[in-house]
């Protein structure tokens, strides 16, 4: 089935029938159109899944798709079109540009998280530049895999943009097959195994993966602000959120201050029992509960702590004076705790931040610009958001993606269409002056090599700027004065540049 699928999305590929920008603009206006008109489908198979507030779908998932797509609509012509880079003296008459063009098929992995916006935000990339696309969510999330795969054949090319349900194991089998792309978003773990697979046929990855992702409180800034963003970011979609802070760190002075500002924003938010709240939800499956409920053996919670097997409940939960090489900070928590570790002063946190894998983002709260200089210098994150969490994600000319473990490749907006694009590099030059190339064939000798080695150290020329800036800049790199006036009398004149350098370097 797998393999049948792949080859219709081929076959549909290699027909040129998703090249063509009109017909890219007619399916993303036609997903565009799928969320719009199934908003509530898809937030009732989110509250089924995860128990999500129908509130939070569009402002967590459903808006960012749409900015995402509105972006690519609006942009697509400009994205898509040669892009004309600086020449050199040997190629100054020629033309020189990138052409971005398609990779070809595309294996889509998405996660149980945000099941629709971290599936359909590369699928909008992958549409955009022209490519077919294998989708696969993920089978955690049941209902909302079911429903994807019953609605993007209504909206969306059928052969281009198949969609694949089940497990691990239809999973594995799309992994054995040659995709052109594979763009994965899930646990490190998983990458690992996605990055061992893609391997075998030299295919490119996308890894949006995860971490143990910081968040510093500086004792000096305001603490009780800065509590209720953590507390938000913390504890939205039950703390099953890849760029969620997974961990404090502050000084021992302030550690009482933030736990009590952190139950007070509880109490704001979800009420005395956030189980009784209909905007907190739930964890995904009875093994991931577990798993983080085997992460709070030997703790005692100083806030929360309440759990129901029976509904895969947790109450959002705060432990302090955690030790630093502690199981709970070895591994990425994906749940509704969160430890508190203090450090002396904010060099041991750059120092605490450092001797760990590189996160997928870093959270600075602090009103020192200087400090903030220096932690963002001093640290590696693949995002940081300074006085607040998670908002780096919401704007799409940002890249998004992580460093090291936390992940390789970067989408949103342009970043996602360039990802999944091919940078061809092209030079069209004409028959014509072959007296130009004397210098670089053979037989050589002094004269030549040293003609051929002036062209080619010659800057690199901006063609699409006729302007004397082109004289200022071979003269600050020692082209020589009198090429420089050259150069000034030829765009001067609006001549070829290169047809009379070389008939007057010839002569």
């Amino acid at each position: 089935m797998e393999r049948q699928l792949l080859q219709q999305a081929k076959e549909a590929f290699i027909s040129g029938r998703a090249r063509p920008l009109e017909f890219r603009l007619q399916q993303l206006h036609a997903l565009q159109r799928m969320i719009m008109e199934k908003e509530t489908e898809i937030s009732t198979a989110l509250k089924q899944d995860i128990s999500r507030s129908q509130y939070d779908t569009p402002l967590l998932e459903l808006i960012s798709i749409e900015n995402e797509i509105k972006l690519a609509i609006e942009k697509l012509a400009q994205w898509a079109a040669p892009r004309p880079v600086e020449k050199n003296l040997f190629t100054i008459s020629d033309e020189v540009y990138i052409q971005p063009e398609p990779l070809g098929v595309v294996l889509i992995i998405g996660a149980w998280n945000y099941p629709w916006a971290l599936t359909l935000i590369p699928l909008v990339g992958a549409i955009a530049a022209g490519n077919a696309a294998v989708v696969k969510p993920s089978e955690l999330s049941k209902c909302s895999s079911l429903l994807l795969h019953a609605l993007l054949p209504c909206y969306l090319d059928k052969d281009l943009y198949p969609v694949v349900t089940g497990g691990v194991s239809e999973t594995q089998q799309l992994l054995r097959l040659r995709f052109d792309h594979i763009f994965y978003t899930g646990s490190s773990t998983a990458g690992k195994l996605v990055m061992e697979a893609a391997a075998r046929h030299l295919t490119p990855v996308t890894l949006e993966l995860g971490g143990k992702s910081p968040c510093y409180i500086d004792k000096d800034c305001d603490v009780r602000t800065a509590c209720r963003r953590v507390t938000w970011g913390k504890f939205v979609n039950c703390g099953q959120t890849c760029i969620a802070p997974d961990y404090i760190l502050c000084e021992p002075c302030i550690q009482g201050q933030v736990v009590e500002f952190i139950r007070e924003t509880l109490l704001e938010f979800y009420g005395a029992d956030p189980k009784c709240s209909p905007d907190y939800g739930r964890i995904i499956t009875q093994q991931h509960f577990n798993r983080i409920m085997g992460l709070m053996e030997g703790y005692t919670p100083v806030v929360g702590g309440q759990s129901d097997s029976s509904q895969c409940y947790i109450a959002p939960t705060v432990l302090k004076d955690v030790p630093p090489h502690s199981r709970l900070m070895q591994e990425e928590i994906f749940g509704p705790l969160l430890p508190i570790v203090t450090v002396s002063d904010i060099e041991d946190a750059i120092n605490f931040i450092n001797e760990r894998e590189k996160p997928l983002a870093l959270y600075i709260f602090c009103s020192d610009q200087k400090a903030i200089k220096r932690m963002i210098e001093e640290t590696t994150s693949g995002g940081v958001t300074v006085n607040d969490v998670m908002m780096h994600y919401t704007v799409s000319s940002l890249p998004f993606g992580g460093v090291g473990q936390s992940g390789m490749g970067r989408y949103h907006g342009k970043h996602t269409f360039d990802q999944l694009s091919h940078q061809r590099a092209c030079l069209i030059r004409s028959l014509k002056m072959e007296r130009v190339n004397l210098a670089r064939y053979p037989p050589q000798d002094r004269r030549r090599a040293r003609r051929v080695r002036m062209a080619l150290r010659s800057p690199l020329i901006d063609t699409s700027k006729r302007t004397l800036i082109w004289a200022a800049v071979a003269t600050i790199l020692g082209i020589g004065l009198f090429i420089t006036l050259l150069v000034i009398l030829l765009i001067a004149a609006g001549l070829n540049c290169t047809c009379w350098y070389w008939r007057g370097f010839y002569n």
